[in-house]
């Protein structure tokens, strides 16, 4: 045995699998993944829109880099179908990523639809300014990215909304409101030791 085999430890495990345990069925398979999908804490965001398609917005937790390099940098959003805000997004070619601050869970919950507010009047309820591209862009966010459409795809229920980042606003904030285990929570630094 090799100096490098030592480390890892191996394990002496009897496993009886069924065929029913490696193809569950449909019910139990989502049943897991949404538990599974909720361990991971992921940033919160508003993905917001304005144009000819109508002003929308609406908090997305499934918001990420696809690259740094080429001609410009990029991100998608995966929006549900049902959504105006997608609708939107579509037709304005355009949108702002929005990362939410810590203190702006109120924020998170009036774009998912948390509250009494309707749709058209959630602009109304917090504090904003227009980029580059005419996109609304929330104040106090942590960071907001206004992007061009560059490709979307109906994947079942959602559009996965590919953007190119045209600009990025940075606050003075850094600490990014994040979700997990089915609630808002905000990251902390571990020391070596934990």
């Amino acid at each position: 045995m090799t100096n490098s085999a030592k480390r890892f430890p191996t394990w002496n495990c009897s496993v009886s699998l069924t065929l029913g345990d490696l193809m569950p069925d449909a019910a139990d398979l989502r049943a897991a993944f949404v538990e599974g999908m909720s361990r991971a804490a992921t940033f919160v965001a508003v993905a917001t829109t304005d144009g000819d398609g109508g002003r929308a917005g609406v908090t997305v937790s499934s918001l990420t880099s696809v690259s740094a390099d080429g001609d410009m940098p990029s991100l998608l959003v995966c929006i549900n179908r049902q959504s105006p805000a997608a609708t939107a997004i579509l037709q304005n070619r355009a949108f702002c990523a929005n990362l939410l601050a810590e203190s702006q869970q109120g924020i998170a919950n009036l774009f998912a639809g948390r509250s009494e507010t309707n749709r058209a009047e959630r602009f109304d309820q917090v504090s904003w300014g227009v980029g580059d591209l005419g996109q609304p862009i929330l104040t106090g966010a942590t960071a907001a990215f206004e992007c061009r459409l560059a490709t979307a795809l109906l994947w079942e229920t959602h559009h996965i909304i590919v953007g190119r980042v045209s600009a990025v606003r940075l606050s003075g904030n850094a600490s990014a409101l994040l979700y997990g285990q089915r609630a808002y929570r905000k990251a902390i630094h571990l020391t070596e030791d934990s």
